[in-house]
Formats: structure tokens, C-alpha cells, sequence
């Protein structure tokens, strides 16, 4: 019978109670046996929902349990860097929500906790285990559209709750919430950091957080990634990448749908209409149970940590940048 690492959750936040801990439940090498909450009702409630043996009324009970191997850490963005090096010094593994921290420089702490620990400790970009994007880089690995030399990536959505943590700061906003992903996803892709940003955020008056953020990142040999973001616009996701004798376009590349297939479109560019491209399908699946399970064979020592803190404080310097252009107006080193 296969060994399940034994996971506990800090805090009862909505992403983790109806997303990623249902999907981890079903894991191959995953088991949730525990979560925790500021308020023992609120977890308790929560524990019974999702059918957990154990809940807490604060995160040091959780912490404290040795039969807890790993942490999912879903708090909110500024208390990512506190609460993971916790669970480092608790003899804790833990995969954290994105973004890994408000700066790179806080999440430089990391590398200390985990390196005195001997634990692992992961951001949670979830997208990057999709067989979609798996395939995505494939292709371009491949050669099949000439060389990768253009991004376009957009994301939004519309969320005008002044209460909801995504626009509340210091930690809501746009940029961190989502154009975490246009950066990560194109890293990804170009398997390259970037070199410089030039960025510009519309700011919400009334809320103090970027509803709106757009950047050109220039990557070596004149690659760039162009980006929009957005928290109070209609609902939309598309990612193109453009090479020299095609593109692929991710139709929903971020929060990839669990009752139905996926598809990529390929396109040779011969013309205008869509006369060389085709549609690549990819079963049902869950990116949440992919990761969970991704990072808990890593624990175990099945595989290694394909993605480790080191790819979180890349991401978080070039959001940095992006944060350093918007109120300088001009280009910013990465």
C-alpha cells in the first residue's frame, strides 16, 4: 500500500475548503488530517466539511501535532513568510500559496528556515504541473514554432467586495494575486529570468490596491512578455506564445476547468483564418491534486522538488520591478 504524507492546513481560507484541499483528498500520495483556525468553531466546522479528523483553534496547536508531516499554507499574502518559517522550525514541509511573500527580500528568509530545517518548502503555482502547459512548453521545446521570442498573457476578473483580503492592503492587489501567474507561466515557458520591466498600475482610490497592472518584461535575446491584469474588469484568461513559424494559445491557462477537457490550439500562421492550426485535448483532471501530489513525492523522496524556493524569489523579484517602474516611471532592473 502506498505511504500518504499527512498534511495539516493553516487556516480555513476559501481557496484551500473548496479547491485545493478537496482535490488533494483525492491524491495518490496525499492525505489532509488536520486543520487549524484562529477560531476552534470555525475549524471545526470546516474539519467536519471536509470529513478531517483533527482541527485546531490555533495554528501553534497545529504546529505542535508530530504525526503532521506538511503544511498547506493559505493564509493571507503577508502572513505567508511568518507562518511558513514557523512550520520550517516546527519540522514541517510546506508548500505556500502564491505570491511567496510582499517582496523578495522577505522571502529570502526562507532559504535559512528551510536550510536549518532540512525541509522542503514550495510557492503553490498549481498551473505549472497541467499536462496543458506541460504540453505548452513541450512544443516549444520542440522546436515546432521556430524560436519563442513573444508572450501575451491576460488575466481578470471582477471583485468589487472593499471587504474581500484581494482588496485589502498590504497584501491585495492585482499584481500580486494574479500577475503573479503572467510571470511565473512565462518563466516558465522561456526557461529564462528576465532582465528588465517597464510597468504601469491603475490604483483603486477607495481600496489602495492595483485594479489594473500592465508590463513589458524584456527577457535575454529580445524576448518579451506583455502582460494585463486585472481585479474590476469582465472575466477573462488567454496566453499566446508567439514564435518564428507559430504560436500555441492556452485558452483558460490559469484556473483550468475539473469537469471537462482542456485544449491548446497550435497554429503554423499560414494564414489568417486559421487554415494551419489545430486543437490539442487533455483529459479531465485537477492541477490542485497534480501539485499536492507533486510536492508530497517529493517528501516522501520519490521525486524531487521540481520547483523550489529558489523559482518563488525569482518570481518575487520581477513582481519587485514591476511594483519599482509603476512609481518611477521608467524601465527597472530585475
Amino acid at each position: 500500500m502506498t505511504r500518504k504524507v499527512s498534511w495539516g492546513v493553516l487556516s480555513v481560507a476559501q481557496i484551500g475548503v473548496k479547491q485545493v484541499l478537496p482535490a488533494m483528498q483525492r491524491g495518490e500520495v496525499a492525505r489532509i488530517d488536520a486543520i487549524a483556525s484562529r477560531d476552534l468553531g470555525r475549524a471545526k466546522a470546516a474539519a467536519a466539511k471536509l470529513g478531517l479528523s483533527k482541527a485546531y483553534g490555533s495554528y501553534e496547536e497545529l504546529l505542535a501535532d508530530p504525526t503532521i508531516e506538511a503544511i498547506y499554507n493559505p493564509l493571507p499574502n503577508e502572513l505567508h513568510v511568518e507562518w511558513t518559517i514557523r512550520a520550517l522550525d516546527a519540522g514541517k514541509h510546506v508548500l505556500c500559496e502564491k505570491p511567496i511573500a510582499l517582496n523578495a527580500k522577505e522571502a529570502e528568509a526562507l532559504l535559512a528556515a528551510r536550510d536549518r530545517s532540512g525541509k522542503l518548502v514550495a510557492e503553490a503555482f498549481m498551473v505549472r504541473h497541467h499536462p496543458q502547459w506541460r504540453r505548452a512548453r513541450e512544443i516549444v521545446r520542440s522546436g515546432e514554432i521556430g524560436e519563442l521570442r513573444a508572450i501575451q498573457t491576460f488575466f481578470s476578473y471582477r471583485l468589487t467586495d472593499p471587504t474581500n483580503i484581494r482588496n485589502v492592503p498590504p497584501g491585495g492587489g492585482g499584481l500580486y494575486d494574479i500577475g503573479c501567474y503572467a510571470i511565473s507561466t512565462a518563466r516558465f515557458a522561456f526557461a529564462a529570468e528576465p532582465i528588465r520591466v517597464v510597468a504601469a498600475l491603475d490604483v483603486d482610490p477607495a481600496f489602495g490596491t492595483d485594479r489594473l497592472a500592465s508590463a513589458l518584461i524584456e527577457f535575454s535575446g529580445g524576448r518579451h512578455l506583455t502582460f494585463s491584469t486585472a481585479t474590476q474588469l469582465s472575466p477573462h484568461q488567454r496566453v499566446t506564445l508567439v514564435g518564428e513559424k507559430g504560436r500555441v494559445e492556452v485558452a483558460i491557462p490559469f484556473n483550468a476547468p475539473i469537469d471537462r477537457p482542456t485544449r491548446i490550439m497550435i497554429d503554423s500562421g499560414v494564414d489568417l483564418t486559421g487554415g494551419g492550426a489545430r486543437i490539442e485535448e487533455f483529459p479531465i483532471c485537477d492541477q490542485y491534486r497534480l501539485q499536492g501530489d507533486a510536492f508530497s513525492r517529493a517528501v516522501l523522496g520519490e521525486a524531487p522538488l521540481e520547483f523550489p524556493i529558489e523559482d518563488a524569489i525569482a518570481n518575487m523579484r520581477v513582481i519587485d520591478a514591476c511594483f519599482r517602474s509603476a512609481k518611477s516611471g521608467g524601465w527597472e532592473r530585475v
